[in-house]
Parts: structure tokens; C-alpha cells; sequence
């Protein structure tokens, strides 16, 4: 076998990272659903004949991470049924327990072909607004088996041979809400991966198919050097820490505990002590926790590095079956892309312990889902709607936490007010950075958002799903926590009526529902934060002159430091805490 020169192996590597990004552009732009034509709810990633991850576009961590076991249980399903993949067929998957993730992340698969040859895989997942199941959007706070929550589809030809098998999509829209917009979703799904294959095709045509799998292998195996590197220049550590998830059906509350052992070029994280699975959706398949522990490991230990399947080797992780993080059949697993933020925390809160400098205090927590949807009384059609709301980013060393941002396995856009409005029953009225929300720190955390809108039509059922109402998110170093998400319904009458985290309710024409989403954590001592910019904050209607005294000891006199005041005041406030 000739070996490939390093300046090949680096110019394929970008052209595949690029073809990825190229598929997600072009799923983005034929998509008909906000969800993804707007928000960018999809990933893309590209798979050698062997199944491993040779890239990925910089899209969704929950679907990214979860997506190399999710293609091996595909490939693992295909061969075992006795399927054989050939030139022009598709397969469409969205069965947690195989695909990774929830019912409504549809998972596209192709196997690319050159000259007879089965070379590569290109693969997508996109977030489909709705998927049948009880609630609008499918993605219900109490479905308490997997059934409720909408059409599962194992592993099948949804094109055979370059084409549409009909009856296969005919089933599938029969089932779902918003026809119009799944089958749109699900023809941009398949473009995307038509334009994959034809760029590999170019890229073997002009490097053969030797050289490409030559390539394949090298940058594995240079992801795998640079990943165990990165651990070396750790120091060895063995540490620990347990967060919750709230509102979880009979159980109440759930607890999420992890040990992370590091040793040399390898690290272990080992969630055994965790809650069993739930009678709520909020369990999370092993698809779930594989991703999330990846994105929070990668974010520390190698926050440059380009992701593949090379990063896994020195990863080991235990999640013991029938837990929480590693749900059995069949278990409702609609909501684990909230377990997925808080696995995210739980390890990072036990990275703070060893690595302080490296990690931020916990961010709002949430996805924040909103789904809403209903039924036209004059025409029957149905429609349904998804977005997940922005919330405040945790402080970390040595800077602020960013303001309305999707923060951690979410990484979606938001969804322009003017989009729901043309093609929805909504009107906005508000849409704005909740002050206050930010925990207070030497770098305190990111603002949360408040998003509301009044519904037009006469009827609809709205479903919120979410987490960090009871419990708030945790600041580190002496930085207070953020503020606590609230989520109600303002009646057409006045009345208010607060919303559990995970609750669906009724609305009728006027409703109002408003979304207040939690902010980040602080970081470090308030005390400490530069006078200066507490005055910004203040003028930036972030904090009030109360907050500015009260928790950073900074005194402001017509809209100005006051800084004689101010050194008095921290003065006094030190040595009452000492």
C-alpha cells in the first residue's frame, strides 16, 4: 500500500468537513419547517464503509454525538435482517434505542457507491416537528412508555433504488401532523445526502479509492494522538458529582451522579449511581449520554480539535442499563435532550473540582422546549410548531457568560419572530434579555430571555418541556446562581397560571404564553467584579442600582461610579463575611 503524503491527507480532510457543511446548507435551504429551514435543527456527518466517523459539520451536539452509535446499530440492524444496501437506496431510522436520540430526530442514511464499490456513508439528522404521539410535536412532559410519544420506524428502505417507496411514505404522513411540512423535510433530508454522495464521488474520481480509505485511516489515527495528548498534559485526577432533574413523574425528581477517573492518556466516566429510568420521558437512551459526555469532555480537553471517530478511543463510559442515562425498552425517551443539558452540567461540575480554570459555571440548563399546535375547525388541517428558547451561558474564568444564547448540546438559532408569524396562528409580544437573571460573579453569568406570544386560532394545545424552575442554576468560586426558568399562561380573562417544567395545557383564542428562561451561573467572588463593569450592566438595564449594592458592592450616583463609596462599601461588606 503507498503511503499517502501529509499535504493529500490534509486537503481530503478539509474537502470532507466541507461536503458535510455542504449537505447542511443545502438540507437548510430545501427544508419546509422554521425548525429546520430557520433554526438549523439538523446535523450532518460523513462515515467510512466500516462505519466510523471521518467528519462532521459543526452543527448539533446532541444528534453529532450520538450519531456514530446510532450509524452502528443501523449497520448492525441491516446486516442482522438480512437487508442488502445497493446504488440509490436510503434508509430512514428513528427508533431511539438504535438512531440515539428521540422519536423526532429522523435519522437518513446512504451508502455511496463507486463503481459497485460500497466506499462511504453520508448521514443526516434532522429534528421533524412532529412525529404523531398525544401531544402536538410529539414531544409530550408525561408520556410514560415510548408508544405515546409517536411513529417508531427501525431501520428501513425509504428509497429503494433511487426511488421514493410511496407506501412507506404514505404510512409515515398518514401519522404525523403537518404532512406538508414532514414530507418537505424529508425530501430535503434525502437532497442533502444526494449532494454528499456526489461530492465524494468527485473526490474518489480524482484520488481513487485506495488513497480515500489511506485518508480515512490517517486522520482517525491523528484524532486518536491528538485526543490522547491532550489527556497527558491533564495532571491524573479521580473526581466526582451528582445534579437533578426535576418535575419526573411519580419519582419527582431524578439525580444524574458521575465519577471521572483520569489516567495517563485515557479517562473513564461512570455514571453508575444514577436514578433508574423514570415513568417520564426524560430518559435518556445510551445515544444521549454518549453525546453529551463527549461534547462536555471535548469542550475541556480539546476544544480545537476536529471530531471523528479517533476521539473515542481513549473515551470509556459506563452508564448501567435500565438507569436514567441508559434507558430500556420502552421506556418514554421523548425528552432526554433535557437529560442531555444536565449531564452536561453534572460533569462539568465534577470537572470544576480538578480543572477550575477550564470550566464555566452551569448554564441555563434547558432547551426550554415550546410545541404548540392544533386543528383548523373550518378546513380540518393540522399544525403543529417546535423552537427551544435561548437562556443565559455561565460565567467563565476570566469572562462574563454570554446573554440569550442556545447554550451547550442545543447550539440551534432562533427562530425569527416574522417566520412563525406568516405561517402560524401566533403574534409575538415579547421578545426580549431578562434582567436580572444573570447569577452574580467576579464574571457573572449571561441573561436569560423572555419570548411570549398570544394565540389566534381558537384552540390549540401548548407543551413546554424544560428544567431549572426549582432548582437554579449553580454559580462556582463564590458566584451566585442564576436565576430559576418560569414558564405561564396568561388567560385571555388576566388570570396567570404558572406551568410545572414539563406540563401540556389548553389555550384558547388570547392566551398568552410566556417563557422565561434561566440565566448562567456566576464565577467567582462578586466582590471582585471590576466597579466598571457592574456601572455597564447597570446602564445596560441588566441590574438594578439595589443589585449593583447589594451583591457587588458597588455604589452608582446618577447613572456613575461612585468610587469612593464603592471601596468603602466592599470595605465593609469583606469583613462581614470573613
Amino acid at each position: 500500500m503507498s503511503m499517502v503524503d501529509v499535504v493529500t491527507v490534509e486537503v481530503i480532510r478539509c474537502c470532507l468537513e466541507y461536503i458535510a457543511e455542504e449537505m447542511g446548507i443545502a438540507l437548510r435551504n430545501a427544508a419546509y419547517s422554521p425548525n429546520i429551514k430557520e433554526r438549523m435543527d439538523h446535523s450532518c456527518a460523513i462515515f467510512d464503509k466500516l462505519g466510523r466517523l471521518v467528519a462532521q459539520a459543526e452543527h448539533i451536539p446532541t444528534h453529532l454525538g450520538s450519531m456514530p452509535w446510532g450509524v452502528r446499530n443501523t449497520l448492525k440492524y441491516i446486516e442482522k435482517e438480512g437487508m442488502v444496501l445497493e446504488p440509490g437506496d436510503v434508509i430512514a431510522v428513528n427508533d431511539p434505542h438504535i438512531a440515539g436520540t428521540h422519536l423526532n430526530d429522523v435519522l437518513i442514511l446512504k451508502p455511496v457507491f463507486y463503481r459497485g464499490e460500497l466506499i462511504a456513508y453520508v448521514v443526516n439528522k434532522a429534528h421533524q416537528v412532529d412525529v404523531g404521539g398525544k401531544v402536538p410535536g410529539s414531544i409530550s412532559g408525561d408520556a410514560t412508555e415510548i408508544y405515546q410519544e409517536g411513529l417508531i420506524i427501525p431501520p428501513i428502505k425509504i428509497i429503494e433504488k433511487g426511488r421514493f417507496r410511496d407506501d412507506i411514505v404514505k404510512l409515515w404522513l398518514k401519522n404525523v401532523r403537518a404532512p406538508e411540512m414532514i414530507i418537505g423535510d424529508i425530501r430535503a433530508q434525502v437532497a442533502a445526502c444526494n449532494l454528499g454522495e456526489k461530492h465524494l464521488l468527485e473526490l474518489v474520481e480524482k484520488y481513487g479509492t485506495e488513497t480515500l480509505n489511506e485518508v480515512f485511516d490517517h486522520i482517525l489515527k491523528h484524532c486518536e494522538e491528538l485526543t490522547r495528548a491532550a489527556l497527558r498534559r491533564l495532571p491524573d485526577f479521580v473526581t466526582e458529582a451528582e445534579d437533578y432533574m426535576e418535575d419526573v413523574g411519580e419519582e419527582g425528581e431524578a439525580v444524574i451522579k458521575v465519577k471521572v477517573i483520569k489516567r495517563g492518556d485515557e479517562i473513564n466516566i461512570d455514571y453508575s449511581g444514577s436514578s433508574p429510568q423514570v415513568s417520564a420521558p426524560v430518559n435518556a437512551p445510551m445515544g444521549v449520554t454518549i453525546a453529551a459526555t463527549t461534547f462536555a469532555l471535548k469542550t475541556v480537553i480539546a476544544p480545537d480539535l476536529p471530531i471523528n471517530d479517533g476521539f473515542y478511543r481513549p473515551v470509556r463510559i459506563t452508564a448501567p442499563e435500565g438507569t436514567i442515562v441508559n434507558a430500556k425498552w420502552p421506556a418514554p425517551v421523548g425528552a432526554s435532550i433535557e437529560t442531555a443539558q444536565r449531564i452536561v452540567d453534572v460533569l462539568y461540575l465534577a470537572l470544576s473540582r480538578v480543572l477550575p480554570e477550564k470550566v464555566p459555571a452551569a448554564a441555563c440548563g434547558s432547551m426550554n422546549n415550546v410545541l404548540i399546535g392544533g386543528i383548523d375547525p373550518e378546513t380540518g388541517r393540522t399544525w403543529a410548531f417546535y423552537e427551544t428558547v435561548a437562556g443565559g451561558y455561565g460565567g467563565r474564568y476570566g469572562m462574563d457568560g454570554v446573554d440569550a444564547v442556545h447554550c451547550n448540546m442545543t447550539n440551534t438559532m432562533n427562530t425569527p419572530i416574522e417566520a412563525i408569524e406568516r405561517e402560524l396562528p401566533v403574534l409575538f409580544t415579547r421578545y426580549e434579555i431578562r434582567p436580572r437573571s444573570g447569577g452574580a460573579g467576579k464574571w457573572r453569568g449571561g441573561m436569560g430571555v423572555i419570548r411570549a406570544f398570544k394565540l389566534l386560532a381558537k384552540r390549540a394545545v401548548l407543551t413546554v418541556v424544560g428544567e431549572r424552575v426549582k432548582r437554579s442554576p449553580w454559580g462556582l468560586f463564590g458566584g451566585l446562581p442564576g436565576s430559576p426558568a418560569r414558564y405561564y399562561v396568561v388567560r385571555s380573562n388576566g388570570e396567570i397560571e404558572m406551568l410545572r417544567s414539563k406540563e401540556s395545557v389548553v389555550l384558547h383564542y388570547g392566551d398568552e404564553i410566556v417563557i422565561e428562561t434561566a440565566g448562567g451561573g456566576g464565577y467567582g467572588d462578586p466582590l471582585e467584579r471590576e466597579p466598571r463593569a457592574v456601572v455597564t450592566d447597570y446602564l445596560n438595564d441588566l441590574i438594578t442600582e439595589e443589585d449593583a449594592e447589594k451583591l457587588y458592592g458597588v455604589v452608582i450616583r446618577d447613572g456613575k461610579l461612585d468610587e469612593k463609596s464603592t471601596e468603602e462599601l466592599r470595605r465593609r461588606l469583606r469583613s462581614t463575611t470573613k
